[in-house]
Formats: C-alpha cells, sequence, structure tokens
C-alpha cells in the first residue's frame, strides 16, 4: 500500500483526486459579464405618428406607434437608432433599461445607412462599451439585443457571416450576421463576446416569394458597422448631416494590373464635365496610385465638396490628366 500510495509514508491521508472534482456545471460558458456591460444601454423606443383615415363624409386622425430599439451612445444621452424606426414620427418615447420613460427628439438623420441620431434628458444613463478600435472579422460571435414585438429586452447570437466596411462610400455595405432579428430589433445593438458594440442592427434580408410577397430569410441578417455608425453619428451631432463628395462614376478593379477602370459616368456630373469616359483606366489621384476601387470612392466620398481632384488617366494606352471638382452626394453637381 505504501509504494502504491506513497502520500501514506508522509501521514497526508488517503485521497482520490477525482472524488474532489467539482460538477461540469462550474464550468459552463456564459456571456452574462458582456450582456450586463452592454444590456443597460439598449432602449425601446416608440415613435407615434398621426395619420388621416379618409371616411365617406370625412377624414379622422389615427394614432399610429411603430416599435424599435436605440443604443444609448453617450453619458449626455445622444441615441443611435435606425431612421425607419422614427420617420415620420411626431413625438417619440425612449424607455430605458431602469424604468425611466424620456421624450427624445431627432437631431438628424442619414437615409444612406438608415441611421438616425436622438437626444434624451435622463439620469445616469449606461454608455454602451464601445471599442477603440474595428476588429471585426468573419466566424466572430456576436448578440443582438432589442426588443422584437415589445416582448421586452431580448438577447439572440449567432456569428459574423460577412464583415463590413466603414467607408462613406460604401454605406450598404452592412454587417451580415446570422444572430436572428425581428421586428422591434432595428436600431438595437450588435455586440461581441465582450460587451462590446459592434454594430447598429438594423434589418433582415428578404425576397420576393411565387405571389409577388415579401419574405424574410432566415439567418441573413444585417448591422452597420459601429465604427461608420460612429462616424455617422458624429457627423450629425457637428453639423446636422452627413455630407458625402462624389464625381459620378462606377469604378472597378482591373484583374492583374493597378488602376480603377470606370464602368460608368452619370450624365451632368462632375466626372462627365471633366471629361471622363467609360472604359478610362483612373491611374491616380492627387499623385496617389490607386490599387482599391472601394478605397477611391470612400477616399472620394470622404473629400469636402467644392475641392478640386487631378486625375491621371489611361485611355486607350495614352496618358492624360484632368481636373474634377467634386460634388455633394444628393446635391446638385
Amino acid at each position: 500500500m505504501l509504494f502504491l500510495v506513497p502520500n501514506l509514508r508522509n501521514g497526508e491521508g488517503f485521497t482520490l483526486p477525482w472524488l474532489g472534482e467539482q460538477s461540469g456545471t462550474a464550468m459552463r460558458k456564459t456571456y452574462r459579464d458582456a450582456i450586463s456591460r452592454s444590456a443597460p444601454a439598449v432602449v425601446n423606443i416608440y415613435s407615434v405618428s398621426i395619420e388621416n383615415d379618409v371616411g365617406v363624409y370625412r377624414s379622422r386622425p389615427r394614432e399610429r406607434t411603430s416599435l424599435g430599439s436605440g443604443v444609448i451612445m453617450t453619458e449626455s444621452g445622444y441615441i443611435l437608432t435606425c431612421n425607419h424606426v422614427v420617420q415620420n414620427a411626431d413625438s417619440i418615447v425612449v424607455a430605458v433599461q431602469d424604468g425611466q420613460i424620456l421624450e427624445a427628439q431627432i437631431v438628424g438623420t442619414d437615409q444612406y445607412t438608415d441611421l438616425a441620431v436622438l437626444k434624451v434628458k435622463g439620469e445616469n444613463l449606461h454608455q454602451i462599451p464601445q471599442p477603440e478600435r474595428h476588429d471585426v472579422e468573419v466566424g466572430d460571435m456576436v448578440m443582438a439585443i432589442g426588443n422584437p414585438f415589445d416582448l421586452g429586452q431580448t438577447v439572440t447570437h449567432g456569428m459574423v457571416s460577412r464583415a463590413g466596411r466603414n467607408g462613406l462610400s460604401n454605406f450598404v455595405d452592412f454587417i451580415q450576421t446570422d444572430a436572428v432579428l425581428n421586428q422591434g430589433n432595428s436600431g438595437g445593438a450588435l455586440v461581441d463576446s465582450n460587451g462590446n458594440l459592434v454594430g447598429i442592427t438594423n434589418a433582415n434580408f428578404q425576397v420576393r416569394d411565387s405571389r409577388n410577397g415579401v419574405r424574410n430569410v432566415d439567418g441573413i441578417n444585417f448591422a452597420v458597422p459601429y465604427e461608420l455608425a460612429r462616424r455617422v453619428m458624429d457627423e450629425i451631432i457637428t453639423s446636422g448631416k452627413v455630407v458625402r463628395g462624389q464625381l459620378g462614376f462606377i469604378g472597378g478593379e482591373i484583374r492583374g494590373r493597378p488602376g480603377v477602370i470606370v464602368t460608368a459616368v452619370a450624365k451632368q456630373s462632375p466626372a462627365e464635365e471633366a471629361g471622363l469616359r467609360p472604359n478610362d483606366i483612373i491611374m491616380a489621384i492627387n499623385g496617389v496610385a490607386l490599387e482599391s476601387a472601394s478605397k477611391t470612392l470612400d477616399m472620394i466620398a470622404e473629400t469636402k465638396p467644392g475641392t478640386t481632384l487631378d486625375l491621371e488617366i489611361s485611355r486607350n494606352g495614352e496618358r492624360l490628366d484632368i481636373s474634377v471638382t467634386v460634388a455633394e452626394l444628393g446635391g446638385s453637381s
């Protein structure tokens, strides 16, 4: 026995290591800490609009309430949500998770990202944790927090299926996830496993069925990337709207060589007025060589309207230099 159990020689007693092991329930994986950091910052939004029902003899006003979610971005009361949640609202009420019921004002909206910034006055508002840098990758676990069907705050989880970009030009390239979103989730938070904000939940992917009706597609849902949403919010707070530059052309990349090939030029656009043509290859802008079409469009979108850009292009093997003035997207050229 002493040979088999050496501990007995030292008077340490007879123990079996597996008898001291705790049950497997202690090893369970939980995201409770992440949710406790982020969920108090996700609010319920009720937007009320007055519509007129036209009857046989007269029209009668009817109150219509829309449901959505929002995210408290600052302790001072700025909230991000989706524009379609508050569009055409006559009044907006925000229900905070600690029980506060607050009236909200619209600071500004951005139709291209479907974002809206609200402002409320409340006490001890919980600001959602926000990452110092954007590093969302395909395969990351994420959780969607919102108020689907007005059931109260609900959390679903999934993974990032496609990571969105943050450029102002590519405003429809959102994060794709299979975390479940339902009516009322719009404007809520998509957070990572640490509870940091990843994006603002936006919409389900929808298709038309054989009867021409619209139906949601399971497992394909979208969120505006955090970094883009934050940039949009900051610009709305500063200037009341998001200003994007545009030249009026569509371009793509050429396999195996640098530059951006022009595939289409809009009528009466700055690009057309400057002489840019389809099949031109833009080699550089202001002396900076181009390699990515998406980064080129982002750079133009982030350029202040009225700025003149010098384009180096290749047309049928001939090098040309043209100047073009940036116009405001959505404004007059």
